[in-house]
């Protein structure tokens, strides 16, 4: 499967998680976005994840400045209506982005679904 298909696909599985308003991957160290999707109509997905590239980046800075020698798996925001879930990558190379509605999510399930589509973007990206 080509990634242009495969993207496609992880966007269009998002989709069905309850709750789901927008997705995005993005690189860290460009910040490039690589796919981006949101339910709201002229929502920025991809403006979002630049915001919160800056959550990630952040982090990692702490991280490297305490010599924690320790990876994030992923950050979660909980917003008054929403759940953003930043999911990064173990080479910390690209991170996923999700926002959900906190009152239609399963948190357990969605992690669930980004933890796979993770592994299988590990090989791809």
């Amino acid at each position: 499967m080509k990634m242009y298909d495969f993207l496609e696909q992880f966007g269009s599985d998002c989709e069905t998680i309850p709750g789901f308003l927008r997705v995005a991957i993005s690189e860290v160290n460009s910040g490039i976005c690589l796919y981006a999707k949101s339910s709201i109509p002229g929502f920025d997905a991809e403006l979002a994840s630049s915001f919160n590239l800056q959550v990630v980046k952040a982090k990692l800075n702490a991280i490297e400045a305490f010599h924690l020698n320790q990876s994030i798996e992923d950050i979660l925001i909980t917003l008054t209506e929403e759940v953003h879930i930043l999911d990064i990558s173990k080479d910390n190379t690209y991170f996923i982005y999700l926002a959900i509605d906190s009152s239609q999510a399963n948190l357990g399930m969605t992690k669930a679904l980004l933890n796979r589509y993770k592994k299988q973007l590990e090989g791809k990206l």
